[in-house]
């Protein structure tokens, strides 16, 4: 028998194609990222991300109508203070935006699960993730203010709390704030390979939180390298994380797939802004086609082990999936 007819035979035959493909995209499996800011009755587009807006909390239902109608069952909210000061004291405000967002929109979509960012990048004046003193982040100093910050989400009715910041030891003490008060059964999504990226650029200027010194290079991962990865990802799981994040997706697939083989927990790649930027403005141009070309990255991004996606492409990629696009 000619072994060599089988794969052709199974192309050939568009249900049996379907039958034996081994990568599957849900729309449960994708989260989309929302930017809330201060005020009230506020829905502004964001010049660096195109088709992507930001809103005050009070506007956050309105703006998550199109996206859950489409199947989007899971977000993640970022948030954009009025207020900011060396320490970054408006992240645990407990009617900051964030925490605001996280009860209306509860409220408006109670099945939706509703994961928040931990860090204090948005909030402090510096723009750094932590306490600063001499110009160098303070990583012990940080640590109670992120598990205020995580506490503060709960408390607003948050399902999951996503600490982004790279501090050693965070996870140990979000998930140590969170049992002592009773929270034992909300999640926390650890970013626990961040590398320091330069594709990260849109998301700091709908975020404003650049920083206004240095970089993040001391605290987020060198791009050389591998190995690390799996260190800060075993390091996460045994302080009680419970799912963990790559990020960015597509320029560290490689990374991805490793830290999906080691780990037993489930991982979420991050798509981040630059990604969607690159992608968004080449279809706009006329040289990609957007919808083939989004699915095809997101099947990338799930074939080298992701089990969660989290794109600004969210509501786009539900609504493809129920066209087929991505079974193509």
């Amino acid at each position: 028998m000619d072994l060599t007819e089988r794969p052709r035979r199974l192309r050939a035959n568009e249900g049996l194609r379907s039958m034996v493909m081994e990568t599957r995209v849900s729309k449960n499996a994708l989260v989309y990222p929302l930017f809330i800011r201060e005020g009230q009755g506020i829905v502004e587009d964001i010049p660096s991300l195109d088709g992507q807006k930001r809103c005050t909390p009070d506007k956050l239902p309105f703006l998550l109508e199109e996206p859950v109608s489409a199947g989007v069952r899971s977000i993640l909210l970022f948030g954009l203070p009025d207020h900011k000061d060396e320490t970054g004291s408006s992240a645990w405000d407990e009617n900051g935006p964030v925490q605001r967002a996280v009860r209306e929109a509860k409220r408006a979509f109670p099945e939706l699960t509703v994961i928040t960012d931990v860090c204090l990048c948005e909030y402090t004046s510096h723009g750094h993730c932590g306490v600063i003193k001499d110009g160098i982040v303070q990583n012990d100093e940080t640590l109670p203010l992120l598990a205020k910050t995580a506490l503060s989400h709960v408390r607003s009715g948050a399902d999951i709390v996503a600490p982004s910041d790279m501090m050693d030891g965070r996870v140990g003490a979000i998930r140590s704030a969170l049992d002592s008060e009773g929270f034992e059964q909300r999640a926390i999504m650890s970013y626990a390979v961040k590398y320091a990226s330069a594709f990260y650029g849109p998301f700091r200027d709908a975020a404003g939180s650049a920083p206004a010194f240095g970089d993040r290079k001391g605290y987020q991962m060198d791009p050389h390298n591998a190995k690390e990865a799996l260190r800060e990802a075993r390091l996460d799981t045994e302080e009680g994380a419970d799912i963990l994040i790559v990020k960015p997706a597509l320029p560290y697939l490689d990374i991805l797939y490793r830290v999906a083989s080691d780990s037993l927990l489930p991982v979420a790649a991050y798509s981040v802004s630059g990604e969607y930027a690159m992608l968004r403005a080449a279809a706009k141009a006329g040289l990609l086609d957007e919808p083939r070309v989004v699915s095809e990255a997101t099947i990338s991004i799930f074939r080298a082990g992701a089990r969660i996606l989290i794109t600004y492409y969210a509501p786009q990629l539900a609504r493809w999936i129920d066209e087929g696009r991505l079974d193509r």
